[in-house]
Parts: structure tokens; sequence; C-alpha cells
């Protein structure tokens, strides 16, 4: 959960200068933004830094093109149709750059509306169809699909531990829960990994021991979590209360990041592998002027959900600055196949499918006396870029 002194650290953005809530929509001749995550619910926490992400780098750009920049929160409380009713809305008012969209679910039904409305839409979502059978001019997206983040996880873990021939799997049953899964399957059959079971639950589940029951049932070598978020460290922290982490490796295929290490604390986190879409440590020269930055505007480190919303938005602005123009189609035409300084090092924005190639990682959570600050609660394993190649994605981009 978000903790308070960040609540007073983005308040104290909204000094004099900084955007703030009232100005929204207030200025006519303004760029505006929308920034539609899940304040509320289950994701809330992922939804709340992002908000943070987008509000900071849009004070720090102040005025692109000689215009003001103005951005509304958008609460899509993590249901698409929501989402979708709050974006028509936003658009309505003369909002056409967004970024956000948290859980896939939405994020796909966002994509399609910002087609519709002539907007752009780039996420950090997670279904491989966001960039795939489902993609659209208007979308683009930052983070690593499920086709990558389980290629970067799954793989070089095998490589680590040879003899872990069984593996079990506790799914969120949703498009990005199965996106994930069907990933692992297509890995543990190329790899001869026998899956021993898997648990589905649903978005709502908060109580995961009838399936960790399960799974030590069926005596895997490896625990694979699919879930992600709130629900992913619920299921964590009740697997090391079972005592599983003695008995087997545990792997968290896509973690929230930062603030989820710091709601499991070290002891849950110690030894556990956890895949990462980004991590604050990376020694790229863009994220370590980021960190820095984040460092001295708020005095944190930033998270995944913080540097997502960061990079995504940072993203639109030098495409608006690089087209000369706020026309959503000259921007795009200025986002694709641009090559970039980025969070994990040169990310280049695939043409073909709007998908950004970046580096995705896997991290092994350390214990508390080999942490070197309060923050170093992981080591990064391995990194690397996985991508199904264009004529595999099923993009057909219109």
């Amino acid at each position: 959960m978000i903790k308070r002194r960040d609540f007073l650290k983005l308040s104290a953005l909204a000094t004099p200068g900084a955007l703030t809530f009232g100005n929204v929509f207030a200025q006519s001749d303004a760029i505006k933004f929308g920034c539609p995550v899940p304040m509320s619910g289950a994701f809330a926490a992922n939804g709340k830094y992002a908000d943070m992400g987008m509000k900071l780098v849009l004070q720090k750009y102040g005025k692109v093109l000689g215009k003001n920049l103005t951005y509304t929160t958008i609460d899509t409380e993590g249901k698409p149709a929501t989402a979708v009713r709050k974006l028509q809305e936003a658009v309505d008012q003369g909002t056409h750059f967004f970024a956000g969209g948290i859980l896939s679910s939405e994020s796909l039904a966002m994509g399609k509306e910002a087609e519709k409305t002539k907007s752009i839409f780039i996420t950090t979502a997670g279904a491989d169809e966001i960039t795939g059978s489902e993609c659209n001019a208007a979308t683009f997206r930052w983070s690593v699909p499920t086709f990558g983040a389980i290629a970067q996880t799954v793989r070089p873990l095998l490589e680590k531990l040879p003899k872990a021939k069984r593996w079990y799997t506790i799914t969120p049953q949703y498009v990005f829960g199965d996106g994930l899964l069907n990933a692992a399957k297509d890995v543990f059959k190329e790899k001869g990994i026998e899956h021993v079971g898997n648990s589905y639950h649903s978005l709502a589940e908060k109580e995961f021991s009838g399936y960790l029951t399960n799974a030590m049932a069926a005596k895997p070598d490896v625990l694979l979590l699919l879930n992600f978020g709130s629900q992913a460290s619920d299921a964590l922290r009740q697997a090391v209360s079972f005592g599983m982490k003695n008995n087997m490796t545990i792997l968290m295929a896509w973690a929230s990041g930062l603030e989820q290490f710091e709601a499991l604390g070290p002891d849950i986190c110690d030894g556990v592998y956890f895949g990462a879409q980004y991590w604050h440590a990376i020694d790229s020269p863009f994220n370590k002027e980021f960190v820095s930055f984040v460092n001295s505007s708020l005095k944190i480190d930033p998270n995944y959900s913080f540097a997502g919303s960061y990079i995504c938005t940072k993203i639109v602005l030098d495409a608006i600055i690089k087209a000369n123009s706020t026309d959503p189609k000259a921007v795009i035409a200025a986002m694709e196949g641009v090559k970039y300084e980025g969070l994990t090092g040169v990310e280049e924005i695939r043409k073909g499918d709007h998908q950004v190639i970046k580096n995705y990682y896997l991290l092994k959570g350390k214990a508390k006396s080999k942490m070197r600050n309060k923050n170093d609660f992981a080591d990064i394993v391995s990194f690397g870029k996985s991508f199904l190649p264009l004529d595999k994605t099923m993009c057909k981009m219109t």
C-alpha cells in the first residue's frame, strides 16, 4: 500500500507553479494528459504511484510547444467498462494523450477506445494481445509482454536449477494470467518440465491457502506465481508462512516493484526470485539520472508503477516536441521507430506493433543482513530482451 509519507510528498508537488487537480481542463490551450489507472480497489497502490509518475514528469517539462501541460487522474477501478466510460468523458473534455492502464483487461478496452477517438494510449500492461492480435495504431506499450517476462525469468532460472523438473503455477483467471501461463507451458514443453498443477483464482481473491495446499500436495521443485500486485504479495506471504520457501524455489514472474518489496519485507523476499520490468538499481545512464531526480524531488526511490508512468508520459512528450504538433496522427508517426536512452538502456519503439523493445530483469531477494541500504532488497541476477518476431505477434496494424 502507498505510505502516508509518499502521499505527503505527492501533495508537495502541488506547489505554486505545479499541476493541480483544480487547473485540469481550466486552460483551453493546454496540452491535456489523462492518467487512467486503478485508484481504488486491489490495485490502487499501483495506480497511485503511476499517478505520481505522470504528475512529476509533466511538472518537470512545464511547457511544451509553448503550451502548458495539464492532466487529470482517471480512476478506472480496474474495470474495463468503467475505464472506457471515463476515457470517453476525458476525450469529450479535450484530452487525447493517455498513459496508464495497470491491468491488461482495462488496457485492451482503453486502447480500442483511444483508436476510435483519434487519441494516443500508452500502457505498462502485459497481455500479449495489446501489441498482438488486438493491436491498433493508437496504442503503444512500454512494458515487456507476458512472452518476454516468462522467457527472461523461467529460462534463466532453469539454467540455474537444471534439476528443477516439477513446476506448479498459480494464475489469475484473466487475459494477463492466461498469457503468462501459456508462455510458461510453452517453455515447460520445450525444456521437458513436468507441469504438476495449476490453480486459477479470480481478481477478487485474497485468500490463497487452498491453492497453496494443492501446490504443496503436488510436491513441485518450483512454485511459479503468475499473479500481480497485492494478490501476488498475498500469495507469497502465505506461501512463506506455510514454510514452502524451505522446500521449493519460488518465482514471482511479474513483480510490481520496490513498493512490493517494502510491503513484504526482506525476511519474506530473501531467496525468492522475482521478474521485474524495472528496478531502481539498473545501471543505465538515464536511469541514474532519473533516480537522482526522483530522490531530490520526492526523497524516495522510484518503483515500477512510478517509473513506468513517468517514461510512458515522457515518450509522448518527446514525440510531441519531435513532431512539433499536438495532432495525434503526427505524434504517432514521431513515436514509431524511435530509439532513445530509456530506463533500461537504449529502448526502441517497434513500428510494426508499437511495442517498446527493452530489457526485462530477474531479481533475487537478499537477506536483511546483506542489504546496503533500506531499498537494497534484491540483486539483479540476469536481464535481456525477448520478444516475438513481428510476423509472429499476430498484429495487423491498420
